[in-house]
């Protein structure tokens, strides 16, 4: 994997030394958001992907309802770059559909109030750049102090494609978003900044990774079976998951941790987020 180097928004992360050394501590768990989280089983087992509304409210939201009305069920994977992402929501499975809602303007980047109360957490914060998390999806964005020199108290920040991100798809025009999303299957920088993260998977990545290739894909292809959301579940169907909290000072410490080993390769891409599944 290589390193991020963050150029655009935080390239001073990569150049503040850091000399401390931390012993990784126990992970600290929340509750996984059964409201915005999608449960995709598909013909090569389940993907859970935790999305995150403050990061990408429009197409979050989209999403969501197509999911409610069963669009997403029995679509392919049309489009499968090895190495790269798997791409789905197509009604025509030719990447030329869409659904009957409107397209969606980009959503590249958002404004936050900085602190774990409001959804973000600072996992690094420093002079000219910070680096948070919004639950497993790492962002890169402007340091908590230049709130206090905006008007709203808010600064912005920029939702980085790991692998495992959910991103929605879009022609040309940034502002064409509508149905389909891909599943990242190892990290991609250049699509920071240019196309809209709604979420992250939290299971299932193996599985991600294990969708039929091909630009377009041969028959057979893999598919979604079904698309639920977690909380509209029946209570003894739900997986019931635990993430660890990136808000906590644990992780905190765990990312100094892992900064501090290798301070000029770091990758937030590449720090583990643990998932407890039963």
């Amino acid at each position: 994997m290589r390193s991020r180097t963050l150029a655009a928004t935080a390239a001073v992360l990569l150049s503040i030394p850091v000399t401390a050394t931390h012993a990784a501590p126990e992970p600290a768990w929340r509750p996984i958001d059964a409201a915005n989280t999608l449960v995709i089983e598909t013909s090569k087992g389940r993907v859970i992907v935790e999305l995150y509304p403050l990061v990408a409210p429009n197409a979050v939201a989209q999403v969501e309802t197509l999911a409610r009305q069963h669009f997403y069920d029995g679509l392919t994977f049309f489009r499968v770059v090895d190495g790269f992402m798997d791409q789905t929501g197509d009604p025509l499975n030719s990447g030329k559909g869409a659904s009957s809602l409107p397209n969606l303007k980009g959503e590249f980047d958002f404004k936050f109030a900085p602190g774990a109360a409001a959804g973000v957490s600072d996992a690094l914060d420093l002079p000219g750049a910070s680096l948070g998390f919004v639950g497993t999806l790492p962002i890169a964005g402007q340091p908590a102090a230049m709130a206090a020199l905006t008007v709203d108290g808010k600064v912005r920040g920029l939702g980085l494609f790991c692998a495992g991100v959910m991103g929605m798809a879009r022609a040309q025009d940034p502002d064409t978003a509508n149905s389909q999303f891909f599943l990242m299957r190892n990290e991609h920088q250049d699509l920071d900044g240019k196309y809209t993260p709604v979420g992250r998977v939290v299971v299932g990545l193996d599985a991600v990774r294990a969708i039929k290739a091909g630009e377009p894909v041969p028959d057979p292809q893999d598919r979604m079976v079904s698309v639920k959301i977690l909380a509209d579940m029946p209570e003894g169907a739900r997986p019931k998951l635990l993430v660890e909290d990136t808000s906590s000072e644990a992780f905190k410490a765990k990312v100094a941790a892992t900064r501090a080993a290798k301070p000029d390769a770091f990758d937030p891409c590449a720090i583990p987020i643990a998932v407890r599944v039963s």
